[in-house]
């Protein structure tokens, strides 16, 4: 019997199965691989030892694992033994060694990390964010590149082709289709490999196709190498021209960079990437083969350039003012960026920018919210270097004792180490330093790494095994249940089924970054929440409580040391100290030489986490001004409505303020004959939501208030007006400019707006008064009609309240939440509430929601 193990197709299965088809049946050998002899559905299954995946016996969809070829291989000796030819002690192992990995699926179906995945996604400024997106009604199809990504986002983008092929599959199906147009997105990298052909047979058809080429200036999907074979902008059209391609028309975020004499292909058009949408509009129309194409350089390769040198790093930074942002989740909407992230506050959730990892595309300024402020000329205030505490200043800490991997027998075995956490963070790094540090040492090594498209934002992992020799690994990857250390550089990452399946309770140890960044989903769901208890509470039962060591690494790295791509080292020397590492000190340091980027902060990454390991506390104190404990605290009921009394009245005025107090208290008394405030702290928080909405006058008064330009203060180097200015990003109804589909137009307003905005705040007792300019819109009179619609309903709810509706009572009392946004973004989450709200009121007033409870 030959067993063919092969990723993949099965290629040298077939070719096997060839050569021995005509040999005589009495010595023609049974030849396995794909499948087994067993009879069956192969469309898929139940797992089982006797049915690995279905009535697969080894998978062609995925990579083929070390427990998945240790199971294939046990089912056919177990099959091939019956007659007794293997001897009892060799079927005994397999039987232990099948057992552990069975026992292994058993826990894995209990553990339980609340279900959250980290899918791929474009990089925080990736130009496709912006390049994939396509007019409403139009469709496109995938290809290779970073690009194909756009194929599970909310992008109309299907299919999946050979590189070259991008495009070919409409060649055929336009005869058969009602569709008139279709786009295809190709890369730079590929048209420059063979798309170009793909090009020339959809001209040479005659099919109505655009063809987006995405020009991003490097081979982004694969790790950034420059492309071969370069054809500059210009060039690319004038051979598109030759080709019959018309017309072509060029998008760009620098269009500037095309003034003067490019030798361009005649025709050709240059346009801003505002346009898009309005451009691929026109192209749909136009018969036969066109050409749009994208010109912006990939994210990750200009934020390489930038700190190299090589390319210009505007002086200009985005900042949220918390308080005027709603957290709607437009920004996220119009950007799709992983770096507008969630920042839970006292009035409830809104969104701050990552400037660790924000590429500064500022797509999410077009998002519909006057919270966008460009802080343009300024540097971040980091920790100066001579400021910084020095962790090698701090005194001798203890050498830990590295272990001595040892088998059963007392034989050298690997000892295998996961790195797991999020493509683009330095996962791989990690890898690689310490496969260097132990070739330095002399030691056996393997490394294997994901890495690539699939990663880009998602999971991604290294493996790595170190013996004391080469001769002791036996596999590429850490087996089923056979990981020593898990570096958990996130925890959603760690928290997954491949990571959890490689633990063992009581011999694994997993080192976690307790540092929740929030993943792809939140771009799509504003209410998306991070699953840290569920993840913490999945390696607690993988690993037990006390093979489990936790810390914000990424606080202490961007504290300590100015920037969070320094928590992953972090980790790695909070894992060697708790004498998890069998490396040398001096080799990992060595290690980090040789990696030639940033020595001298990664050394002292690795010695903070030494540090973390042996006195968190005291590293973390160094940090928060001495705090013994840091914790938030929840407010008490009386303090929260104090807060919002306080709000109201910088709001509007004491009366205003007095009429929510006063409804508020008129609640509570009703409440409190069931012993319970559910309904109060609801009320309090929604009716306060609802009165004080964010008129033009709102939102002058919060982006003049003292601690909104204090904390732009604490942020950057220098003084407002001096060495940075504050640009706003508004659409104010007067100036108002409006888009294809009629929705307001966000512009820039520089400095001379904050004098406007001084002005301003000054008229907000005019608010809803005879003399309210603003206030006569529709969206005003809504917004003013709303608080009233709501305190009738909560009366409503008053007069038959009782402890069987109590719950359905605050349920209603809280829909304001979903009503977020200012303008059309706002009408729209109206929109979805308003039906809830008037079915859950009939519901109540029909005696239907009594019961809820």
């Amino acid at each position: 019997e030959i067993l063919v193990v092969e990723e993949k197709r099965q290629v040298i299965e077939y070719q096997l199965k060839e050569e021995l088809y005509n040999w005589r049946p009495d010595v023609r050998p049974s030849v396995l691989g794909k499948f087994d002899e067993s009879e069956g559905d192969l469309s898929g299954g139940e797992w089982s030892l006797a049915n690995p995946s279905g009535n697969w016996l080894l998978r062609a969809n995925a990579d083929l694992t070390p427990a998945l070829i240790a199971r294939a291989i046990a089912k056919r000796l177990k099959k091939l033994g019956q007659d007794g030819s293997i001897g009892t002690d060799i079927m005994a192992r397999i039987d232990a060694r099948i057992g552990v990995l069975e026992a292994k699926d058993r826990a894995m179906a209990v553990i339980n990390s609340g279900g959250a995945e980290r899918q791929p996604w474009f990089c925080s400024g990736c130009p496709h964010n912006t390049s994939t997106r396509l007019p409403e009604g139009s469709r496109a199809l995938g290809g290779i590149g970073c690009h194909f990504m756009a194929t599970w986002m909310d992008r109309a983008t299907i299919g999946f082709t050979q590189m070259g092929g991008e495009g070919v599959p409409w060649v055929g199906q336009a005869h058969f289709s009602q569709r008139p147009h279709m786009f295809a997105n190709l890369g730079d990298g590929t048209f420059y490999h063979s798309g170009s052909l793909a090009v020339r047979q959809s001209i040479a058809s005659g099919v109505n196709v655009t063809y987006k080429i995405l020009y991003n200036d490097a081979v982004a999907m694969t790790g950034g190498q420059p492309i071969d074979g370069v054809l500059t902008v210009p060039q690319m059209t004038r051979l598109l021209e030759a080709e019959g391609a018309k017309p072509i028309v060029i998008v760009t975020d620098e269009p500037e960079k095309y003034k003067g004499d490019l030798r361009l292909a005649p025709g050709t058009t240059v346009r801003h990437r505002d346009e898009l949408d309005a451009v691929q509009r026109e192209l749909r129309e136009l018969p036969g083969c066109s050409i749009l194409i994208y010109d912006q350089t990939c994210a990750t390769e200009k934020r390489r350039r930038r700190k190299r040198g090589k390319m210009l790093d505007p002086a200009k930074r985005v900042v949220i003012n918390e308080l005027v942002c709603e957290g709607c989740g437009d920004c996220g909407v119009q950007s799709n960026c992983l770096s507008v992230e969630p920042l839970e506050t006292e009035f409830g959730r809104k969104r701050r920018i990552n400037q660790n990892s924000c590429n500064k595309d500022y797509s999410c300024t077009k998002g519909f919210c006057p919270s966008f402020v460009t802080v343009e000329g300024g540097q971040l205030k980091k920790p100066k270097p001579a400021s910084r505490p020095d962790p090698f200043r701090l005194g001798a800490l203890p050498q830990p004792l590295l272990p001595m991997p040892l088998d059963d027998k007392g034989a050298d075995r690997a000892w295998g180490i996961v790195v797991a956490g999020v493509g683009g963070t330095g996962v791989i790094t990690i890898g690689q330093l310490l496969g260097m540090a132990a070739h330095l040492e002399g030691k056996g090594v393997v490394t294997q790494d994901s890495a690539g498209l699939a990663q880009k934002g998602g999971a991604t992992w290294s493996h790595i095994q170190i013996a004391a020799t080469p001769e002791a690994i036996h596999t590429t990857k850490v087996d089923t249940a056979k990981a020593d250390l898990v570096i958990a550089c996130d925890g959603i990452v760690a928290a997954g089924p491949a990571t959890l399946s490689l633990m063992r309770e009581g011999t694994t140890y997993v080192a976690l970054n307790s540092h929740a960044t929030p993943t792809a989903a939140f771009v799509k769901n504003a209410d998306w929440q991070a699953p840290t208890a569920g993840c913490e509470a999945a390696l607690v039962a993988a690993v037990g409580r006390d093979h489990l060591g936790l810390f914000d690494a990424e606080q202490v790295a961007v504290q300590l040391l100015g920037d969070s791509i320094y928590a992953n080292p972090l980790l790695l020397g909070y894992a060697w100290q708790k004498g998890q590492v069998p490396l040398s000190q001096a080799a990992l340091l060595r290690a980090i030489e040789l990696n030639g980027t940033q020595i001298d902060n990664n050394k002292a990454a690795f010695e903070w986490g030494r540090r973390c390991a042996v006195d968190l506390a005291g590293v973390q104190a160094l940090f928060k001004a001495a705090q013994v404990i840091s914790f938030v605290k929840k407010p008490s009921l009386d303090e929260m409505i104090a807060k919002r009394v306080d709000f109201l009245v910088g709001y509007q005025d004491a009366a205003y303020a007095q009429r929510y107090a006063d409804f508020v208290a008129g609640v509570r008394q009703a409440e409190s004959v069931l012993n319970s405030s559910k309904l109060t702290e609801a009320v309090a928080r929604y009716l306060f939501k609802l009165m004080a909405y964010k008129d033009e006058y709102e939102v002058a008064r919060l982006h003049t208030d003292k601690a909104f330009t204090q904390k732009v203060a604490n942020m950057f180097e220098g003084q407002m007006g001096q060495d940075y200015k504050l640009v706003h990003h508004l659409a104010p109804p007067i100036l108002g400019k409006t888009n294809a589909q009629g929705e307001p137009v966000k512009q820039a307003f520089g400095p001379w707006m904050r004098s406007a905005f001084g002005l301003l705040a000054r008229l907000k007792g005019l608010r809803g008064g005879a003399f309210d300019i603003f206030g006569k819109t529709e969206e005003r009179r809504t917004e003013r009609s709303l608080i009233e619609e709501y305190r009738a309903s909560i009366e409503e709810l008053l007069r038959g309240l009782n402890a069987g509706n109590l719950i359905a009572a605050a349920e209603i009392a809280r829909l304001p939440e979903g009503i977020r946004g200012y303008g059309h973004v706002k009408a729209t989450h109206l929109a979805a509430v308003r039906p809830k709200w008037q079915r859950l009121m009939a519901q109540w007033r029909e005696g239907g929601l009594r019961a809820a409870a």
